[in-house]
């Protein structure tokens, strides 16, 4: 998920830079930084974006959640891929980003979103009612908002320069930019490990409904592994499995309450405009934040408060 946000929306990297790190790149979410010893310091921020602008409005805690769900997935999905977390407590990690922080493996990072969907909705929805298909994977007839899918779906999408809105490609373009072998082991991995996190979240009573991985190859031994954040709610449909009901907005434990409040009414934003999204009032924030947190702690069945910085 690293994209691009217009220059005047372009997200500021942590305030200072403590020593023996170097700034890399500010995305939407998170900052990167290169240690002195050669690896990643990735630092996940409280900033939210939606619609491909960062909000001016923060959600409090948001970091952390997110930090803390990444690592723990990382340790559900060992079995089926290794990732490039090195620690979330090491030492090096400066104080006030502890908890909101990983150590990882710098590696070379495929250039595609991979992405899996297990339901339709969102932008592959819109694909399916333009063309009856997704990334050119053609569908069954008579689908609806929230459908299940016949089997899991791999559907990329081009990564965007940052400002710019990442695009659905089909398979062949994947191919043509990284290679067959790499196309084919992306696949194969993100559907694999979609399948794992949608079984170990179904007993939880949650649906993911789609998810988007970033894979890079070790510089030092070419082994691709999972990197960056992981199911997440800024990265996945989650929805309340008990509710859910094709043919209907499913409610959700990500950050589509945000997106649907910024094209309600009660925003007065038009997203056609060129005009940035307004503030987030206080209940948008303090809902945002509960839907994150209850994400976290049913998945898991950990507390929060437990988790480093909480």
């Amino acid at each position: 998920m690293s994209s691009k946000t217009p220059a005047s929306k372009t997200p500021a990297a942590e305030a200072t830079t403590p020593p023996g790190l170097t700034h890399l790149h500010s995305g939407k979410v998170r900052d990167l930084y290169a240690t002195d010893t050669g690896h990643l310091l990735m630092v996940a921020s409280d900033r939210m974006s939606a619609y491909d602008h960062v909000l001016d409005t923060p959600i409090p805690d948001k970091g952390r959640i997110l930090t803390a769900m990444t690592v723990w997935w990382f340790a559900q999905l060992a079995g089926v891929v290794d990732n490039h977390l090195l620690s979330y407590d090491d030492d090096s990690i400066p104080a006030e980003w502890r908890g909101r922080a990983m150590l990882c493996t710098r590696l070379d990072m495929v250039p595609v979103e991979a992405v899996a969907r297990g339901y339709l909705t969102g932008s592959g929805l819109a694909d399916y009612r333009a063309t009856g298909a997704v990334c050119g994977i053609a569908l069954p007839d008579g689908l609806q908002d929230g459908s299940r899918l016949p089997e899991p779906i791999f559907t990329p999408a081009s990564k965007a320069p940052v400002g710019e809105h990442d695009e659905n490609i089909d398979y062949a373009e994947v191919e043509r930019q990284v290679g067959r072998e790499t196309a084919g082991r992306v696949r194969e991995l993100t559907l694999a490990v979609y399948r794992r996190a949608a079984d170990l979240a179904a007993e939880r009573g949650i649906v993911v409904a789609d998810t988007k991985f970033e894979f890079g190859s070790h510089p030092c031994t070419g082994q691709l592994l999972l990197a960056d954040e992981v199911l997440t709610p800024d990265s996945s449909r989650f929805w309340p499995a008990e509710s859910w009901q094709p043919g209907q907005v499913q409610p959700s434990f990500d950050k589509q309450y945000v997106r649907d409040w910024l094209t309600s009414s009660a925003s007065g934003w038009d997203r056609a405009s060129d005009q940035p999204p307004p503030p987030l009032p206080d209940d948008v924030v303090a809902a945002t934040r509960a839907r994150y947190l209850e994400a976290y702690e049913r998945l898991t069945g950990l507390s929060f408060a437990d988790w480093i910085g909480a």
